[in-house]
């Protein structure tokens, strides 16, 4: 909406600010080439602004295709975590996961590089179960599962809950995002609740624009709670 217009409203921080007060454990941002979503001269802000929360251990995502200029943006400030997408420009959102096996040279050297300075980092895969060995390969901390087949029912819950076992059964932590929203993220949590973060955007935005930052991201805290709740008594 901001990015529409010359001005500086909506304001980044202090909708940030509201969001992290409403109860949100982290804030996930994709500075695109063409900046239609966050600017890259808004990284600098975010991040200097989320240092002021230490103490309630706000998370930092930066998601982006690893091109150099992205690179040297998520080296240069602060942040937790770099989730590596593998978006064209002109796609106007993610819409499959990395073909690892062809992408392997730029997905190491990237990895190795925000690895060595410390950032965590996770790759975008579709629910593949025989992707993790080549996510082995590149040295990736975690996998971000593409859940947009998943909303769709293009692709089975039972392939995301495979891949993300054989991810934890090697040693890598699981993510997932995309389409996930208070219909959906329940049954997924349920199904998968060694789940380690959710990143939820478009969905969520819609819902504050109609129920505001405070019942929407309560929304979905309870959603998330009663998904672990559920599968903790289907274990039992």
């Amino acid at each position: 909406m901001r990015n529409q217009r010359d001005g500086g409203e909506p304001n980044v921080i202090s909708h940030a600010q509201m969001i992290i007060e409403a109860g949100a454990q982290g804030l996930t941002v994709h500075p695109r080439p063409d900046e239609r979503h966050i600017r890259k001269s808004d990284i600098p802000a975010i991040a200097e602004f989320l240092a002021q929360w230490e103490d309630k251990s706000i998370e930092f995502n930066i998601e982006g295709y690893p091109s150099e200029d992205f690179i040297k943006l998520c080296l240069a400030h602060k942040c937790d975590q770099v989730t590596l997408v593998p978006d064209d420009p002109n796609q106007k959102t993610s819409d499959h996961g990395w073909d690892i096996s062809n992408n392997k040279v730029i997905l190491k050297d990237a990895i190795s590089r925000l690895q060595k300075a410390g950032r965590r980092v996770s790759i975008f895969v579709d629910a593949t179960p025989d992707i993790i060995d080549s996510v082995l390969e590149v040295g990736a901390d975690r996998i971000e599962l593409y859940t947009g087949p998943y909303e769709t029912g293009e692709i089975k819950l039972d392939k995301f809950i495979e891949t993300a076992t054989l991810a934890k059964q090697a040693g890598i932590d699981v993510n997932a995002g995309h389409d996930l929203n208070l219909d959906n993220l329940a049954r997924f949590i349920a199904a998968i609740p060694e789940c380690d973060e959710v990143s939820i955007g478009h969905a969520l935005i819609g819902d504050a624009l109609k129920m505001g930052w405070n019942a929407t991201i309560s929304a979905y805290l309870s959603a998330i709670k009663f998904g672990q709740k559920q599968a903790k008594e289907t274990v039992i």
